[in-house]
């Protein structure tokens, strides 16, 4: 794990890749954005699943923090546009150059344990995983049925984006165990502050 990262900050509960980066934009605990070095984007990349564990990542430099926190501003502006019925066009022509890219190329290799697994069939390219990334806000923004479960949590100082599945679709928090937890805290100790008195 990064220097100064915690697993509680770590979380890929948003419902999508896409998501998940956008998540990376929230303060930390300790009010530093996520995402700032190399080291951080190389642990996201491989905790997110874009790239198979155990993938060499050692191209990955602050040309790849800075592409991809460009990536990351593009897909929040056009999801938070999408939320609120607006239109984010320069968001959207970014997101689009950046789709038409080749994603990166998988293969089936068997791990030690004779499993077949996945991994990379080349080492990981920048352009090969912002455009994997792209492609995914693509298709999550284009497929109606997805678009409509996007929310924006519902938590004190929380905008995390998520994609919400639930039954009902009535899901008011990008985790139930973290944001969903600290309105229920709150409201008990308001509850238990009114007893008091």
């Amino acid at each position: 794990m990064a220097a100064g990262m915690s697993s509680y900050e770590w979380r890929f509960d948003s419902g999508r890749i896409c998501l998940d980066l956008v998540a990376t934009e929230e303060p930390t605990a300790k009010g530093h954005a996520q995402l700032t070095d190399a080291d951080q984007l190389a642990h996201w990349l491989t905790a997110s699943g874009l790239v198979p564990a155990g993938t060499a990542l050692t191209g990955v430099d602050a040309r790849w923090v800075g592409r991809f926190a460009e990536l990351r501003d593009s897909v929040g502006q056009l999801v938070r546009a999408e939320i609120d019925g607006r239109q984010a066009p320069q968001a959207l022509e970014r997101v689009n150059e950046l789709a038409a890219g080749a994603p990166p190329g998988i293969r089936a290799v068997r791990d030690t344990g004779g499993a077949l697994v996945r991994a990379l069939s080349a080492a990981p390219a920048c352009e090969a995983l912002l455009a994997a990334v792209a492609r995914d806000a693509v298709e999550l923004l284009t497929d109606p049925e997805a678009g409509a479960g996007l929310r924006e949590c519902e938590g004190d100082s929380c905008r995390r984006v998520y994609l919400d599945t639930s039954r009902g679709r009535r899901r008011r928090w990008c985790s139930s165990e973290v944001c969903g937890n600290r309105e229920r805290v709150a409201r008990h100790r308001r509850r238990a502050a009114l007893a008091r008195t």
